[in-house]
């Protein structure tokens, strides 16, 4: 004789529709774990890591203020096309000093001041 078992089915039906609804809450809502690990030898603290996880939605994280991946270059198109750009522009100052500095020495195309007059 078997009993009915009184815990849900875990793949049943309704446990995707759950699933769903609770991952539509946390993205909206968000939510933070925060934890941090200490390892103490004799009292004395060798090692302290901080770990702090947010899981929300991009709308919800944009509202608090986090958006940090906009200014990564490696995950944004529009933060790498910048970054390069302010090289460029960096390479261009460089390169005008230069030229000022090799026309203040009188020094031309691989000649000494000396051998161009």
């Amino acid at each position: 004789m078997t009993t009915p078992s009184r815990l849900p089915e875990p793949y049943g039906p309704s446990s995707g529709a759950n699933l769903a609804d609770i991952l539509e809450r946390v993205l909206d809502k968000g939510i933070v774990i925060a934890g941090d690990i200490r390892i103490n030898l004799l009292d004395i603290e060798l090692l302290t890591v901080k770990l702090r996880l947010i899981v929300a939605s991009v709308d919800k994280a944009k509202e608090m203020g986090i958006d940090w991946w906009e200014s990564d270059p490696a995950l944004s198109s529009r933060a790498r096309r910048d970054e390069l750009a302010r090289e460029n522009a960096e390479l261009r100052e460089r390169l005008a000093r230069l030229e000022e500095l090799e026309q203040g020495t009188g020094r031309t195309r691989g000649r000494t001041p000396k051998e161009a007059s």
